[in-house]
């Protein structure tokens, strides 16, 4: 069984290119599930309109995929409930300088 922590690490590696903070620590990975060598993530954007959401999915999944005993990755993005600034870790809203 593939560690759910080791999926979240890998994607603390994938930023949003516009902030340049992880997407964990943005509050963007809403779900992570593992099922034999598939990880199933859901996820949103700080944007529905984001023009970076392409590359941060193919990053997700590209990252996903080299975690150890891992043979897919399912990345589905979600927009609901809404992503809000609230999701963020306090070290995210530290390093863009929201209080």
């Amino acid at each position: 069984m593939i560690d759910q922590e080791l999926i979240a690490s890998a994607l603390r590696g994938v930023t949003d290119p516009e902030l340049n903070v992880n997407v964990v620590d943005l509050g963007l990975v809403y779900s992570i599930q593992t099922r034999e060598t598939e990880v199933d993530v859901e996820m949103t954007l700080t944007s529905p309109a984001c023009p970076a959401g392409p590359e941060i999915l193919r990053n997700a999944v590209a990252a996903i995929e080299k975690v150890e005993g891992v043979s897919k990755a399912n990345v589905k993005l979600v927009m609901s409930p809404p992503w809000s600034p609230e999701r963020m870790s306090e070290a995210a809203r530290d390093e863009l300088g929201i209080f």
